[in-house]
């Protein structure tokens, strides 16, 4: 399938409803359940979505129109969310992750961007050279890969109760993606931070 830019923005603008849908008034157990040791839960999902609303899928767009390769994208700190989210409920999360996504979709419809445009390059800071088709559909696709994170999470707080059922369940055999040892330690400091001020409210 090539990338079409239409066909990507029915992707990119579905995404805020679909986590509303899957995860509006649930359960603390669902919302901070992850699937093994230095995984994601769907609320670190959640908050690292909207890092990359903020510091990267816009900010490259613009960088590879304005400098093409002779600027570097700034690195993107995939583990910021630790800092920015810990503690906080995921209602209000799901709320501005839903207006930063719209606000950049908005900003991208008025970039009007032919396939000229969609084969300029920029400078990934480890990857090299990237075109904007590369970084839209990494966007699309980056999108569905914390998707299926945010379902693996899920069905993995039953792993146990399907009992005989688990080995035909795919999403509870496929390999775990983990963080980084930086990013761990930043989770477990995020949460002592946030056990310390809720300790501190009491």
């Amino acid at each position: 399938m090539k990338f079409d830019i239409a066909q990507a923005l029915q992707v990119l603008e579905r995404t805020p409803v679909v986590l509303r849908s899957l995860l509006s008034g649930l359960d603390d157990a669902w919302i901070h359940g992850n699937y093994g040791e230095n995984t994601f839960s769907p609320f670190d999902v959640l908050g690292h979505l909207i890092t990359g609303e903020r510091t990267d899928w816009m900010m490259r767009i613009r960088r590879i129109l304005e400098c093409g390769t002779t600027r570097p994208f700034d690195p993107y700190d995939r583990y910021a969310h630790f800092e920015r989210s810990s503690g906080r409920d995921a209602a209000p999360l799901l709320e501005q992750f839903a207006q930063l996504r719209a606000a950049n979709l908005a900003a991208l419809r008025t970039l009007s961007l032919a396939d000229a445009d969609l084969a300029r390059r920029g400078m990934h800071p480890s990857l090299g050279e990237v075109t904007l088709r590369n970084l839209l559909a990494t966007w699309v696709a980056h999108d569905l890969n914390h998707l299926a994170q945010i379902a693996k999470a899920m069905a993995w707080q039953y792993r146990e109760e399907v009992g005989p059922w688990h080995d035909y369940l795919g999403i509870l055999r496929s390999p775990a993606t983990t963080m980084s040892d930086d990013g761990a330690a930043r989770r477990r400091a995020a949460i002592d931070r946030a056990r310390r001020a809720n300790d501190g409210a009491v």
